[in-house]
């Protein structure tokens, strides 16, 4: 099953980091959040991954391009043109980086990389490029093959709320940012996807964070899968120190490789 990896928005509330770099590679111990991501999911055998790119994409594409350089020790020999890769610290990843172009939201870019044959499966995994999680993947997707439905979100319990999900057990039927409860989940952004959900999409303007999933939702084709355990979103320069101080002290719930 592959892993869509949306790292395409400038972010100004990191606006310190992300003047001379895109969001996704602001570095949590030497290493780009997109890294711990993927590092997440190839912890559980997940390693074929399509990248949807804007916002200085280029900077992406170079690190990827030279991942050798950035990861191991090199030697270069200038007077012969050469260079010599030492300790090399590879990835068994295949990644495809795909430029879904600016003034775009994120479900139409759902759309592109489904439409132009970059995923090869029924179902595939979505997430961003700014949460990380101690979550089990493989009990994630176990969950939404149990289902069969179109689409399963992680759901998650942080110290702030926004897009409350309502919950008949574990079957979501409301997605609303207005209303609360005791309970209150919200999308943590882990997902499994069925293709199918393209058909959810009637414009290009359109936030998966509206219509789509509310409109999966009323459908009964949303399901939840709760996560109680560490979810940590990376929005602001204190959420960066904040994950930078817990790697220094070697306390990362998100570090399971």
């Amino acid at each position: 099953m592959q892993v869509v990896i949306l790292a395409w928005w400038l972010w100004t509330r990191l606006s310190e980091e992300t003047t001379l770099k895109p969001k996704p590679m602001v570095e949590i111990g030497w290493k780009p959040i997109l890294w711990h991501i993927m590092k997440i999911y190839s912890h559980y055998g997940y390693t074929d991954f399509v990248i949807c790119l804007w916002y200085k994409w280029y900077y992406i594409k170079e690190w990827f391009a030279n991942y050798f350089l950035h990861n191991s020790d090199v030697t270069f020999d200038l007077k012969n043109n050469e260079m010599t890769i030492h300790n090399n610290k590879s990835e068994d990843w295949k990644v495809t980086l795909v430029d879904t172009w600016d003034n775009t939201l994120t479900w139409w870019r759902i759309k592109r990389v489904i439409e132009w044959w970059y995923i090869n499966w029924d179902d595939f995994m979505m997430t961003y490029w700014d949460w990380i999680s101690d979550i089990n993947i493989k009990e994630l997707v176990k969950s939404h093959k149990s289902n069969n439905k179109l689409a399963t979100l992680t759901a998650v319990q942080p110290e702030w709320r926004f897009w409350k999900l309502w919950l008949n057990w574990n079957s979501i039927y409301e997605f609303s940012e207005k209303k609360d409860n005791e309970d209150s989940y919200i999308n943590g952004w882990f997902m499994v996807l069925n293709k199918k959900v393209a058909k959810y999409i009637s414009w290009d303007e359109m936030s998966f964070e509206k219509d789509p999933l509310e409109n999966i939702a009323k459908d009964w084709e949303l399901m939840a899968y709760k996560h109680k355990w560490f979810w940590q979103a990376m929005d602001t320069l204190k959420n960066k120190q904040d994950l930078e101080d817990m790697w220094k002290n070697k306390n990362t719930p998100w570090k399971i490789w």
